[in-house]
């Protein structure tokens, strides 16, 4: 595992592992975020596979067929974690995952594990900038890992010196350059709005309160193909006491990528299960469309559409604000949505995060009032 800074030779080192274990293996899998990634960084970028690989042993790149083929037979094949079920059946003796703190979805890393089996020694080079997720802190935790750690600053003999001097006055002394340069393991991204401490802080220790009103959220994706973003479905519960001293539980949580028929039927048995008075649905891309999905699997379930009238942010603050106060409780350990939570900055991180979303949803709705940040049809 090399967790280490931006520019410190990451890929170098992942490409350099993978020319050697070509000698000897014959199957290896490559893994990057995405597509893009497993193509311009870890194949044919300045210090991919390509690049390193000395003319009379340089494997011949297949891009049709999603492969490097090297001269002795050595196969490697390329996969994105956009795609984590393409993992499920091909097998291989050596895997390298770049940017594994990146995936989009965790079941990816689970996926390429279940194939990671076939010759005496099956092994993996991961290679990271970390992130605060439970993934990566699994992965440092893991006692078969060996851990290399490095900061940008080891390598600075091979970079621009204005590049140096531009990130330490930028960052230094930051808690982003802690991440990106020296390769810290933070609790939360610098600027989230949840930190990790207050999800344990007031987790649902003992028995459930009785609760008022109890509602699943779900936070649609546009498409449903591999690389989509999830559907959140956040099941959300609220004790009947006033607004002001209301609490909150978030009692389960379905997200994944669905396409509409199957979203609408885990948002509807998850309302079985925990007998849901409603479904709060965001209907900003296609109202109809998303009540016609619920509907088409439970005519009978009464459905709440929810329209954003401010930005993510605004409709995020307040929800964080009372998980800050003790008003929100967990029940168990939601590791996916407390690490969207924990990663999650507003204006900078690109990805949707679609379980938030539900939350935020679900919280505004039964302990907020719905006509601060959204209004309702």
């Amino acid at each position: 595992m090399i967790l280490a800074g931006r520019g410190w030779g990451k890929t170098r080192t992942g490409a350099e592992a993978i020319r050697a274990w070509a000698r000897d293996y014959p199957i290896i899998h490559l893994i990057g975020r995405t597509p893009a990634d497993v193509r311009d960084v870890m194949v044919e970028g300045v210090s991919g596979i390509l690049a390193i690989t000395p003319k009379w042993e340089r494997p011949q790149y297949q891009p049709s067929r999603s492969r490097l083929v090297w001269p002795n037979g050595a196969v490697a094949h390329t996969f994105s974690a956009q795609e984590p079920d393409a993992l499920r059946g091909p097998q291989c003796h050596k895997l390298w995952g770049d940017e594994v703190a990146a995936w989009p979805n965790p079941l990816a890393w689970d996926m390429a594990m279940l194939g990671l089996r076939l010759g005496d020694s099956p092994q993996a080079i991961v290679t990271m900038t970390p992130k605060p997720k439970a993934l990566v802190r699994r992965l440092v935790a893991d006692p078969r890992s060996l851990v290399t750690r490095g900061s940008t600053f080891d390598n600075q003999a091979n970079l621009a010196p204005a590049f140096i001097q531009d990130i330490q006055a930028a960052y230094g002394g930051t808690a982003l350059g802690r991440q990106e340069l020296e390769a810290d393991i933070l609790d939360e991204a610098p600027g989230a709005l949840w930190a990790r401490a207050t999800f344990d802080r007031h987790r649902l220790v003992g028995d459930l309160p009785a609760l008022g009103q109890v509602v699943v959220a779900v936070d649609p994706a546009v498409s449903a193909s591999e690389g989509s973003d999830e559907t959140g479905i956040i099941a959300f519960g609220a004790t009947a006491a006033p607004w002001q001293t209301r609490q909150g539980y978030v009692l389960g949580d379905v997200s994944g990528v669905y396409s509409p028929d199957a979203w609408a039927r885990k948002a509807c048995d998850l309302a079985d299960l925990v007998d849901a008075d409603l479904i709060v649905a965001e209907a900003n891309n296609g109202g109809d469309l998303v009540r016609m999905a619920l509907r088409a699997v439970d005519p009978r379930r009464k459905v709440v559409l929810v329209h954003a009238s401010r930005g993510k942010r605004t409709r995020a603050e307040p929800v964080a604000a009372l998980y800050e106060q003790g008003r929100v409780h967990h029940v168990g350990t939601l590791e996916t949505l407390e690490d969207q939570c924990c990663t999650w900055v507003p204006g900078e991180t690109q990805d949707s995060p679609d379980r938030l979303d539900a939350l935020v949803w679900a919280a505004t709705h039964t302990m907020l009032g719905t006509n601060r940040v959204m209004r309702t049809t």
